[in-house]
């Protein structure tokens, strides 16, 4: 029988998971801070007339 030697991965496919991976960091980072914010304004700690 013959062995076949499974699929290396090239650096440009480890560079496409990796960057993928820190997009869907950074847009649970800015869905985080939206939410902080406005409940900060809802609360009262940022006051109306600074939000425009």
């Amino acid at each position: 029988m013959s062995e076949t030697d499974p699929p290396v991965e090239t650096p440009a496919e480890t560079a496409v998971e990796s960057e993928g991976r820190t997009a869907v960091n950074e847009d649970w980072a800015a869905t985080i801070v939206g939410l902080v914010l406005l409940a900060l304004v809802l609360v009262g700690v940022i006051p109306v007339g600074l939000v425009p």
